[in-house]
C-alpha cells in the first residue's frame, strides 16, 4: 500500500511538473493561442531593427575607414614628389592630411624650395587646400 500511494505522488508531481514545463515554454498546452505567433513576429520585428542599426554602424566604421586611407594615400602622393623632386629635401617636412587639406611643416633651405614644396602639394589630385607652415632655416 505504502508503495502504491508514493508511486500515485510521483506520477501526480511528474504530470504536473510536466504540463507546467509545456505551459510556461509555449511548447504545448497554451492558454492564448497564437501567442507564440505573436511573440515570434515581435521578436523578428526586433531582429530586424538591430539588423539595420548594425548595418548602419557598419557602413560608418567602413567609411571611415575609407577616410583615413584616402588621407594616408594623399600624404604618401605628396611625400613621394617631393622625395622624388630635385629642388625639395622631403626629410624637413611634414605632410599630413584631414579630408582634403594639407598641412606642410618643418623647415627648409630656402624660400624657393618652400614655395617648391607647396607647389607640388597643390598639384597633387583630390587636394583642395594647402596650409602652409614651413619655416626657412635662418643662414
Amino acid at each position: 500500500m505504502r508503495l502504491i500511494r508514493r508511486l500515485l505522488l510521483l506520477t501526480i508531481v511528474g504530470v504536473g511538473g510536466l504540463a507546467a514545463f509545456n505551459y510556461w515554454s509555449q511548447n504545448g498546452w497554451s492558454v492564448r493561442p497564437g501567442a507564440a505567433s505573436l511573440e515570434a513576429q515581435i521578436a523578428k520585428q526586433h531582429a530586424a531593427k538591430l539588423a539595420t542599426r548594425a548595418a548602419a554602424k557598419a557602413h560608418d566604421a567602413a567609411s571611415t575607414v575609407g577616410d583615413t586611407v584616402s588621407d594616408s594615400a594623399l600624404t604618401a602622393k605628396i611625400k613621394s614628389k617631393m622625395v622624388l623632386d630635385d629642388e625639395v629635401t622631403a626629410r624637413g617636412i611634414d605632410v599630413d592630411t584631414s579630408g582634403a587639406i594639407v598641412t606642410l611643416s618643418g623647415v627648409v633651405r630656402s624660400a624657393d624650395e618652400r614655395d617648391r614644396a607647396v607647389q607640388l602639394a597643390r598639384e597633387t589630385k583630390g587636394v583642395t587646400k594647402v596650409v602652409d607652415k614651413l619655416r626657412v632655416r635662418a643662414s
